[in-house]
């Protein structure tokens, strides 16, 4: 069986195509994540996660408004920035957790978060303090995309989505857009991620905000597949990254 025949493959390390081939079957999935691999510079291990979590299938799969809310030329790669469901490995939790029980373990592992929510996110802070006309307003956790130039905005529910959601929601990301964007900055984005949500319900709720909105659901360890590596493994993953390439660069060289 031949090794990718896309160009922009020819560099990556030998046991990545192995994974590849090994891993997937459909050649758009191998391509897709042959090149993610590439961009985002992924170890063997953390390419071969993303390939069992699904990441291909996941991505761009949240409920948006992002078609009537951005410019065109946005509102495509805004929704790419989205996943449903967020695979929270790295966490146990009970299914009586309340919201600030979750944002307190995501903050503590926040490299593995970081990790899950995708490249280009920056961490600026959880419940990050607003204030308008002498009242203030605390979001849950506040991101910067690096790539994409703009803020984004994370509220934690650990319950199924209500339309109220889309509500609180609307005004953090105009109160965000007013007090925090400058003239570079594209609009701000708001993620709302919910126990579990019904697509109508949804729908319905986004159509009356006038500010990009996407609704995701979040699984957490012991709702996950057996398989997926632990969070001690994520860790040696992550610090085993530049490694990895390395190692894999010489036997590049090994099979000339």
């Amino acid at each position: 069986m031949s090794i990718l025949s896309n160009a922009a493959l020819d560099n990556m390390p030998w046991r990545h195509n192995i994974a590849l081939i090994e891993k997937l079957k459909d050649e758009e999935e191998r391509l897709w994540y042959g090149q993610q691999a590439l961009e985002n510079s992924w170890s063997r291990d953390i390419l071969v996660m993303q390939i069992e979590t699904h990441l291909f299938r996941r991505q761009g799969d949240a409920v948006t408004n992002f078609e009537k809310t951005l410019p065109p030329e946005q509102s495509d790669l805004q929704r790419q920035l989205l996943k449903d469901p967020y695979h929270f490995e790295f966490l146990t939790l009970d299914k009586a957790v309340q919201e600030r029980d979750l944002e307190r373990p995501l903050v503590d592992r926040i490299r593995e978060f970081l990790l899950e929510l995708g490249v280009g996110f920056a961490f600026v802070g959880s419940q990050y303090r607003l204030e308008l006309e002498g009242d203030e307003f605390f979001i849950d956790l506040l991101f910067y995309h690096i790539k994409l130039h703009c803020y984004v905005v994370i509220d934690l529910k650990t319950t199924e989505f209500k339309p109220e959601y889309a509500g609180k929601m609307n005004f953090y990301v105009k109160a965000v857009n007013h007090l925090l964007c400058g003239d570079r900055d594209n609009p701000t984005i708001g993620i709302v991620l919910c126990r579990s949500k019904k697509h109508t319900i949804v729908e319905f709720a986004l159509d009356m905000m006038e500010n990009p909105i996407g609704v995701s659901t979040y699984k957490l360890r012991n709702e996950l597949p057996p398989s997926l590596p632990t969070a001690e493994q994520l860790e040696m993953e992550l610090d085993a990254a530049v490694r990895d390439l390395q190692e894999g660069e010489g036997d590049d060289i090994d099979n000339l």
